[in-house]
């Protein structure tokens, strides 16, 4: 998709040349941020995409025929498969999928109240199906087991199936998951100076926003982002679009350059902590076997502790305070699936719970939501 071409955009008479053979990364222009990591890794990258420029709502229309040309004058919708032409099949109305394509909001324009620059930023802004477009309506991205609607490439609507939420979500196909992922850490860093100002704008935007500039968005949302994130990673479509958005807008997804500055950003600190928990947790005598828990985010090990009292009396680990082995608590590499306690009485019943973790140390960061493994057994 490197090729020269000229567009000419007339909101009042402007002209803007769009030439794709300079979009490059210019040299330098990620040093600031070289040495850094958490939330001064993310001032660093605002300061650099900072103050863009600004297209009008109808250049967008133009710009897609650059930064969303899927091949042959095609669109590139991430919500349906239609094959509109660019330009051709702009809504209007539409009653169906696959009548029209409009200009989506992947970071809906009503949790920011419309303002701008946020609502022409085409890093967040791409074509899609109108009618998918209006299903998925400013709902946040999720995962559904139940979905309602499912469209013709995959997306889904339904509700929320990722632990920490529960409302209705759209959930992007899966090839697209890391592309919608990278918008919203370009849209938390782009305007990290304002996000923590929207979380109350709109109950949807509320689920996602935690009203703070870093890491601007809820738990449940950011983990599962980051997961999002690794499964799947940078494409050419991706790489292309982001010289092409550069050519328009002169800034650039830092998260599409440099996929690692994602954990360099949020990951500081802790490891994101696994993404569910081990399961079939059962004893056999004194041996406990289970099976590692899977995800996008795999645990390092897990710390599991023993009560002769009941479950109860089982204590929650603390992220950042490491457990040393000892009578009532054993680590286990992530891998072994089974530990051994001895040493116990016969006759008394033991209580047993299995927590996953990522890091050691003073960055151990323990699994301790959703459904905790517990298992209870005599010792013979």
């Amino acid at each position: 998709m490197f090729f020269k071409k000229i567009f000419i955009l007339i909101p009042g008479i402007f002209f803007a040349i769009f030439n794709f053979v300079d979009a490059q990364i210019p040299s330098g222009y990620y040093d600031d941020a070289n040495g850094l990591s958490g939330e001064q890794l993310q001032i660093a990258l605002h300061n650099i995409i900072d103050n863009h420029n600004s297209i009008s709502y109808s250049a967008l229309w133009t710009a897609f025929s650059t930064t969303d040309n899927a091949g042959g004058g095609v669109v590139w919708d991430m919500y349906a498969i239609c094959g509109f032409t660019l330009g051709g099949d702009q809504c209007g109305t539409f009653g169906s999928e696959c009548d029209c394509y409009n200009r989506e909001h992947s970071f809906p324009s009503s949790w920011f109240n419309d303002a701008s620059p946020m609502y022409t930023d085409l890093f967040q802004i791409v074509p899609t199906d109108g009618y998918v477009n209006g299903i998925r309506s400013n709902y946040p991205y999720g995962e559904t087991n139940s979905p309602s609607y499912t469209s013709g490439n995959g997306s889904q609507l339904g509700p929320c199936s990722v632990v920490g939420y529960s409302g209705i979500v759209f959930e992007p196909a899966d090839e697209y998951k890391g592309d919608f992922a990278r918008n919203y850490f370009y849209m938390a860093t782009r305007y990290s100076d304002i996000i923590a100002n929207w979380e109350n704008n709109n109950s949807n935007g509320d689920a996602v926003l935690n009203g703070t500039s870093y890491p601007a968005y809820e738990s449940w949302f950011l983990d599962m982002i980051m997961a999002w994130h690794i499964l799947d990673p940078v494409s050419q479509k991706e790489i292309d679009r982001n010289n092409a958005v550069y050519a328009i807008q002169n800034n650039r997804n830092p998260f599409i350059d440099h996929p690692e500055y994602v954990g360099l950003v949020w990951g500081a600190g802790f490891d994101s902590e696994p993404v569910s928990q081990a399961t079939d947790f059962s004893a056999h005598n004194i041996t406990l076997t289970w099976i590692d828990a899977s995800g996008g985010v795999m645990p390092n090990g897990y710390l599991i502790r023993m009560s002769d009292v009941g479950f109860e009396n089982i204590v929650n680990p603390s992220d950042g305070i490491s457990v040393s082995d000892d009578f009532w608590n054993q680590n286990v590499a992530y891998g072994v699936e089974t530990c051994t306690f001895s040493g116990l009485t016969e006759g008394t019943t033991y209580y047993f719970k299995v927590f996953g973790y990522t890091g050691d140390g003073s960055s151990i960061d323990y699994k301790i939501d959703g459904t905790i493994q517990q298992v209870s057994i005599q010792a013979n």
